[in-house]
């Protein structure tokens, strides 16, 4: 080979290897502080008469999250519904923390999605090794409670299997993300 071919191959061997430095900075960054979020402006209506308690995001106010949610029973009680259906707004009220850092915790349910990562941006902020920034989102899709993965790291896990498309919750089956457990209560 001649000099000029080698020379070649160097510079476009180097040009590659930055490349990789690059896209691993890149995605380092985008894993460690998030993608930007754009906000939704919320219609009028809407922002006249919230529907419901609406979850703090803010690390700042602690006690909008650590405080357990106190639900008045009506008298006569529909029965509960069997564990495994399907995970509607009539049958579950609430997500619960059954393990992890915040173990006990307990989130009322609205009807706007719920992201759940490290980013102070979630709606339900769990810090830990092996929870991504953005990691899932609880969403009503219809008259159903769906869980999606938004390309974790670690992925996320509903009833031991991983979660790689939008799936179905069911009614008290584990979702696991990162090391912390919950579940959809009534």
């Amino acid at each position: 080979m001649s000099e000029l071919t080698l020379l070649l191959l160097r510079i476009g061997f180097l040009v590659l290897l930055w490349f990789f430095v690059f896209a691993v900075v890149y995605s380092l960054r985008a894993d460690l502080f998030g993608m930007k979020a754009r906000k939704m402006p919320e219609p009028a209506a809407a922002a006249a008469a919230p529907a419901g308690p609406a979850v703090t995001k803010s690390p700042s106010s602690p006690s909008a999250l650590t405080e357990p949610v106190a639900r008045a029973r009506p008298a006569a009680a529909p029965a509960a519904p069997q564990k495994g259906g399907p995970a509607t707004p009539t049958t579950v009220s609430r997500i619960v923390i059954t393990s992890g850092p915040k173990a006990g915790l307990e989130l009322p349910l609205g009807s706007e999605p719920l992201t759940i990562g490290r980013s102070s941006e979630s709606g339900l902020v769990i810090r830990d090794d092996y929870t991504s920034s953005h990691h899932a989102r609880i969403m009503l899709w219809g008259n159903q409670w769906m869980l999606q993965d938004l390309d974790s790291t670690n992925g996320t896990w509903h009833d031991g299997a991983r979660v790689s498309a939008p799936v179905a919750i069911t009614v008290g089956a584990p979702i696991r993300v990162g090391a912390t457990t919950f579940e959809l209560r009534k």
